[in-house]
Order: C-alpha cells, then structure tokens, then sequence
C-alpha cells in the first residue's frame, strides 16, 4: 500500500494522541473550553448535584440531546446541575474520565476499548447511537460504489481514530493496493480531486458537499452526484457515541451509581425531545455557541436522529450484545496499514453494563416518554449554500 503520510501511528501513540475527533466543519474558528481542572463534581450545589460532561467535539447537533436536555430543564428535574464540556481535538475524553476530571464522557466504542486495553477502568453506561454514521464519499464518475473499487484508488481518512470502519472494510474486501491520504476536517480534498473516496459523517461533512455549488452547473451539488460506501451496508459497523462513567466510582461509589441513572434518564429524554422538536433543537444547540449555519444545524440534528431512532435495541441506551459483540471482534481482527489492531486481547466485564440504563429506560417508561420512536419520521431538510 502507497501513503503519502502515515496516518496512523504506531498503536500505543494513536490511542493516547488523539481518539477523541469525530467531525467539524470547514471554518469553524471556535475555540475549544478547556477542561476543569479535577474536583469533587458530584457535590452537591444547594439541592442539586454538580456534573461535568465531556463532549468528543465542539458545540454542534451531534450531542442535540444533551443540549435540550440541559436547555429543557431536564437535568435539573432530577437534582442535577450538568455542565457540558465541548472538546476539539485537545481533549481526549474517555482520558479526561479516567483521570478524574469529569462525571460522564461522550466517546466511539473502538476508540474507548484501546483506552481501556491501555488502563482506563471506564464503564459505556448507554449506548446512545445505534447506527453508524460513518461515509465513504466519491464522484460518481469514478465508479467506486464498493470497498472493493477502492484498490488502486487515493482514500481520505482524518485517523485520529475514525479510520477503523474504513480498515475493516478494507480488510474484509481483501483490498490492500490503495493510496492512504491524510485528510483535513473538510470536504476540500475530495472536491480539488486529491482524494478519490473521501471519509464522511452523515451528520457533517456530507452535508458539507450538498451545500457546495458545482461549478459545472452553477447549482448545488446532490446526493446524485456522488457514490456513497455506507459502513452499516457493509457489515463493518461499529458503535460510536456513547455515554461513559467511572468503572470505580460506580463500584464504590452508591451516590454515583445514583447519580448515573439520574444522568441518563435525563439525556434520554433530552433525545426524545430532539427527535420530536428537530427545529427547536437546532436552535437550542446554536444558542448554546455552535456557529454552523441555520440548514446545516438542522441537517445535523435530523440526521443524527436517524442514528437513534427508530430504537431496535428496546430502549434508547441499550447496549445490544451482538453489536458490541462485532465492534469487540473487529477491535481485535482489523489492522491498519502498519498492522496493528485496536486492541490485542478481549475488553474487560467492566466495559458496558446495562444495569443503570434499564432503570433509567424504567422510569421513562412510567412517566410515558417514548423511548424506542417507532414512529418516527425524519424531516426533509433543505440545505443551503455554505450551510446558511
């Protein structure tokens, strides 16, 4: 395999540099909240109880349910007062838990298990995006519509963690003969035609080429202009945003265990009311300093809602076994292009639990929230130039 620079690190460099990037958005200037320095967070403030939540990126609609859930007052309707912590690429947050500096962190499943593989005793609580939303993205003129057309190809991959989906591909359609090309948090690469097959989150950077016009037309471009490599329609799937705890503190630590299904509960109806109030959510989420564009914002939130729901698992959180089961084994089986894997050896018992999202899901139940969507119905969002 050709690289024009290498990617991935060595293992043991990858997985303490930077597992914690996802997607931004070209031009986004915002500068980062630095995390807290360590506290006591769960004590308690007056009446209610102080939590921190690390994000795995800026303020954006990917966490629309932590946003209305905090905005809603349905954190402080169970004695909680959250604070949300965005990251940008100088916070690893399954990191920041582990040490102490956070209650709850958001962060992918493959990215969380290398940590964990690496020491840190930290617990995926709910299991809040069921699909992926990881795109490999192509012209449509160049007839790459499998992983298999990627042989002989340049493919984009930002690394930093994100790029497993797209090995596990690679792997399983035997194709070793490409071109890795390191690419930026945008769309540029793929549409300067540096890079045939670009990496994409449905949520971000493909919108990012729906809301760009196509010089040959003078319009925006659309979904028929590209070929889309969706991982979910490949069988290399892997869960990604989760909610994570202290595996420790949970053990020891009643007031904690307390506090996490308190936690989830209201980030489960915080997403409940995002699938049900898409525009309102939008709003609450650039009110709270995203500066994407309105379209785009909205074109986010929709879409990550077609991430939750419908939920399949029997609540939203739910951590379904035969998912975590193939993350777990792709973890272990798919290399990389220096041959390492994500890790060498089966997660600990420790690595999920369902126990506190149940109660949580319970409770919800009772009080009527609908917490599986059967009915849900994405919008149909127009985006607009640059996103606006």
């Amino acid at each position: 395999m050709k690289t024009r620079k290498t990617l991935v690190a060595p293992l043991a460099a990858a997985l303490t540099l930077g597992l914690t990037l996802t997607a931004c958005t070209v031009g986004d200037t915002e500068t980062p909240t630095p995390t807290p320095d360590a506290t006591d967070s769960t004590e308690t403030s007056g009446e209610l109880t102080k939590v921190k939540l690390q994000l795995q990126w800026l303020t954006q609609g990917q966490f629309a349910g932590y946003y209305a859930a905090l905005s809603e007052g349905f954190y402080e309707e169970e004695g909680l007062d959250v604070e949300i912590i965005p990251s940008g690429g100088d916070i690893v947050p399954q990191d920041a838990l582990a040490q102490g500096e956070v209650d709850y962190a958001i962060a992918w499943v493959p990215k969380v298990l290398g940590s964990i593989e690496q020491g840190a005793n930290i617990t995926n609580v709910a299991q809040i995006f069921e699909r992926s939303a990881t795109l490999q993205v192509s012209f449509k003129d160049a007839g790459i519509t499998s992983p298999a057309d990627l042989a002989g190809k340049k493919v984009g991959s930002w690394g930093y963690g994100n790029e497993w989906e797209l090995f596990a591909g690679l792997n399983k359609a035997d194709v070793t003969d490409f071109e890795l090309v390191t690419q930026a948090f945008d769309m540029l690469g793929l549409l300067n035609g540096d890079i045939d097959a670009a990496q994409a989150m449905t949520y971000n950077e493909y919108a990012q080429l729906l809301e760009t016009v196509n010089p040959d037309t003078g319009e925006l471009y659309t979904p028929d202009d590209f070929n889309v490599i969706d991982w979910n329609d490949e069988g290399t799937a892997m869960l990604q945003d989760a909610i994570w705890a202290d595996a420790d503190r949970l053990a020891s630590d009643e007031a904690y265990a307390e506090t996490t299904v308190k936690f989830i509960k209201a980030s489960i109806k915080g997403w409940a009311f995002a699938r049900d109030n898409a525009e309102d959510s939008a709003t609450i989420v650039t009110e709270a300093g995203s500066t994407l564009g309105a379209s785009h914002q909205l074109w986010m939130v929709n879409e990550v809602n077609k991430l939750l729901w419908p939920n399949t698992t029997g609540g939203l959180g739910l951590v379904d076994e035969s998912a975590w089961a193939a993350t777990v084994e792709m973890a272990l089986g798919t290399s990389n292009e220096t041959g390492a894997t994500i890790i060498t050896s089966e997660p600990p018992s420790t690595a999920y639990s369902n126990e506190y999202v149940t109660k949580a899901l319970a409770e919800l139940t009772e009080e009527g929230v609908d917490v599986v969507g059967e009915g849900f119905s994405p919008l149909t969002v127009t985006l607009n130039e640059g996103g606006n």
